[in-house]
């Protein structure tokens, strides 16, 4: 059973930063595409950063320049680096990637972690 669990979400100033953990756990072979929603208030979830097995990245416009994700292979964890933060950032963040098991692949996501920019 592979599992999805996010951590470092919380309550930060405008301008602040905070650096999001996404950590993949059970029979894992190997992650490939890993990616970073975010869900507002009232809003549908949406795409905010993705990472390639080899490494490639691709972010939504509203974050260039001022999110950076990154992916550990040997923790099969991935992070997303927020920077700049503004109050329009304040949403439920979940990761969600393409995971190969010794079933096959398949897509996970995890339950969220609350990111709020408030002052």
């Amino acid at each position: 059973q592979v599992q999805l669990v996010e951590s470092g979400g919380g309550l930060v100033q405008p301008g602040g930063s905070l650096r999001l953990s996404c950590g993949a756990s059970g029979s894992i072979l190997s992650i490939n595409r890993a990616n970073w929603y975010r869900q507002g208030p009232g809003k549908q979830r949406d795409l905010v950063a993705a990472i390639t097995s080899g490494g490639s990245t691709n972010y939504a416009d509203a974050v260039k320049g001022r999110f950076t994700i990154s992916r550990d292979g040997g923790k099969n964890t991935v992070y997303l680096q927020m920077n700049s933060l503004k109050p329009e950032d304040t949403a439920v963040y979940y990761c969600n990637a393409l995971i190969f098991t010794g079933a096959g692949q398949n897509i996970y996501w995890g339950r969220g972690t609350q990111v709020t920019v408030s002052s």
